[in-house]
């Protein structure tokens, strides 16, 4: 999407794509740094017929050049692509919920201290997103910032969240034991605790 995006702007090769994802900030939002993932996006756009070759610069200063341009097909399903993205919440299953959901694992002093860890990260993060902001404000129509805009309040909402819960773990009002989560995993089920070896179940006392 990224490319079919950027090459609205006219034709371009790989490098110049490159040099545009970054001076527009689009590397904070897509994972293009190795150049050598754009060529093989750029093939199998070709190959799908949403790019196609406009030509092949040669110069002695610089290796052969081959630039993309937009086919209509292309500009058709760039557009289908950015609607759908745009109005449909999906779950990405990012890391960090994965991580919450077993932080029981840990005592919570130690799960405490991650999360404050965690916390001073995303207060640089805030102060780069805004550095970001700041830099290209007035440089670039507000339109193609909206994406940091974004990223600024989530990291925001993420850094209230953080905070409160690690006040929380800290005062007490959020704690567990091993003897608590025992108990709660197995309230629920048709057994009396996890299946041995022999295939009996262990007792485990119910609340």
């Amino acid at each position: 999407m990224t490319v079919l995006g950027l090459l609205e702007v006219g034709p371009l090769h790989p490098y110049g794509l490159q040099q545009l994802i970054k001076a527009w900030g689009k590397d904070q939002v897509v994972n293009v740094g190795n150049r050598a993932n754009l060529y093989k996006i750029t093939r199998r756009l070709t190959d799908a017929g949403l790019i196609a070759v406009r030509t092949t610069e040669r110069d002695q200063l610089y290796p052969e050049r081959t630039v993309y341009e937009l086919t209509e097909a292309g500009r058709q399903e760039s557009v289908r692509w950015l609607e759908v993205m745009l109005a449909t919440a999906r779950n990405e299953f990012p890391e960090f919920p994965a991580a919450l959901s077993f932080a029981m694992l840990l005592p919570p002093p130690v799960v405490e201290a991650a999360l404050r860890r965690r916390a001073d990260q995303m207060r640089a993060n805030l102060e780069k997103l805004d550095e970001a902001l700041q830099g290209l404000a007035g440089i670039l129509p507000r339109v193609t910032l909206i994406e940091t805009e974004y990223q600024k309040a989530v990291a925001a909402a993420e850094l209230d969240w953080l905070e409160a819960t690690a006040d929380e773990l800290a005062s007490g009002s959020l704690d567990w034991s091993e003897e608590m989560l025992r108990q709660a995993a197995w309230a629920n089920t048709e057994t009396d605790g996890p299946i041995g070896p022999a295939g009996e179940t262990t007792p485990t006392s119910r609340p």
